[in-house]
């Protein structure tokens, strides 16, 4: 099993939610149009950077995803080379395997650039997001030599981006955090919940927390 970044995040937030949601394997319905709408813009993105004609998706948008899809074509990592779109990385480290599915890796001359597209909210602290630190040290590893490898997340909700380079104080930081991580996980843990027992979860799961 690939560890994603997603797996990690709920793991932290609560080790009871992540038995749930991957060992137990408990579904619950999700926010339709807030997925459609990514998957939208991910989908004409993924169209339009391999150099494919979009125009008759970009009809089919609404005014909002037009404003969004401009703002985010016209982006200049969207003039560089493309490398890999809508593509499943992923590496090794320690006893697991570590990865996620990137919206697309470019290049302009040896600097490298993974990209990732949030219609939604960007993290507060991107440069130690799970999805930053497993995306640039699986992407180390996939290119192996670079004059620099950058995560960019581009904010279309803000027409904004934030950019964090891979330094090698990072790369070691962040291989420390995740193998910390993983061995909480993969050594037996019990899946406690984080929340105090007295404090409403507002998780969504919580009925089903309540009766353990």
């Amino acid at each position: 099993m690939i560890i994603s970044p997603a797996m990690l995040k709920i793991f932290e937030e609560c080790p009871q939610k992540y038995k749930f949601m991957y060992v137990d394997k408990i579904s619950l319905p999700q926010n339709k149009y807030f997925f459609e709408k990514g998957k939208k813009i991910h989908a004409i993105a993924s169209y339009y950077i391999k150099g494919f004609d979009v125009s008759k998706l970009e009809n089919a948008l609404s005014e909002k995803e037009k404003q969004i899809w401009n703002y985010l074509k016209t982006t200049e990592y969207f003039k560089y080379e493309l490398l890999k779109s809508e593509y499943q990385l992923s590496a090794h480290l320690g006893k697991n395997w570590i990865g996620g599915r990137l919206d697309a890796l470019v290049k302009d001359r040896d600097k490298y650039y993974i990209l990732d597209y949030k219609t939604g909210e960007i993290p507060k602290n991107p440069e130690y997001d799970y999805q930053t630190m497993i995306y640039l040290l699986c992407a180390d590893k996939f290119l192996k030599n670079y004059d620099s490898l950058c995560f960019v997340y581009l904010d279309l909700k803000n027409n904004s981006e934030r950019k964090v380079q891979l330094t090698e104080e990072l790369k070691e930081e962040y291989t420390n955090k995740l193998l910390a991580t993983l061995d909480k996980i993969s050594s037996g843990t019990k899946y406690k919940r984080n929340k105090l027992q007295d404090v409403k979860c507002s998780c969504d799961y919580y009925k089903i927390c309540s009766i353990l």
